[in-house]
């Protein structure tokens, strides 16, 4: 019983690992990210842009030289994958410079390094027990649970703020309407009002 708690901890440590964060990128405006990374490191990003104007962004990535590795523009979301050939400090970049007006989040998960192993004993060169083998199938259908979550949160946040925006849309354009509908009906008001006074008016001429 002790070596399951022992597992499902090791299991958890290894699910936690890497960078993952949502940030606000102003109008007009670039945010880089650093990371120092040994050469041979793979390194996984993946981002996407959950709210503000039409849901694009520009991003590149560097290497130590500040050669560009990855480079697109106005994007949605985007994934990339590399293999450090140098040893230092690379850089992510996102820019919303094109845009004049719209303010964006975005979100950004960057994962760099291999998985720590599972089991200390993982790489021996004899077969996996049945347990090992039940948990390595545990791992990886948690990580995909886990990914599954951060898609559907990401959904989630996308759809809440479109529709926020549109019940905003919607608020404006019913005061709107309610002023334009004042405005007319004070209009006809006055318009029939000044009917009546210019009939009074002729019947007072004519007597």
């Amino acid at each position: 019983m002790q070596r399951v708690g022992l597992l499902i901890v090791t299991l958890y440590a290894a699910l936690i690992g890497g960078t993952e964060l949502t940030f606000e990128l102003p109008d007009n405006e670039k945010q880089c990210f650093y990371e120092d990374l040994e050469e041979g490191a793979k390194f996984d990003i993946d981002f996407q842009v959950i709210a503000g104007g039409n849901y694009d962004v520009d991003c590149f990535v560097t290497d130590p030289m500040n050669n560009v590795l990855y480079e697109e523009q106005r994007k949605q979301y985007d994934s990339f994958s590399h293999t450090a050939a140098l040893k230092g400090v690379y850089k992510v970049c996102f820019s919303n410079e094109f845009s004049t007006f719209s303010h964006k989040t975005v979100y950004l998960d960057f994962r760099a390094g291999e998985d720590t192993p599972l089991l200390p004993d993982m790489n021996r060169a004899t077969a996996l027990t049945q347990m090992e083998s039940a948990c390595l199938s545990i791992h990886e259908i948690l990580k995909v649970v886990a990914d599954s979550q951060t898609w559907y949160r990401l959904r989630e946040a996308q759809d809440r703020l479109r529709a926020e925006d549109l019940n905003e849309r919607v608020s404006f354009w019913s005061i709107g309407e309610t002023i334009i509908l004042f405005v007319v009906s004070l209009g006809q008001v006055l318009m029939l009002k000044s009917f009546f006074n210019d009939k009074k008016t002729n019947v007072a001429t004519s007597t």
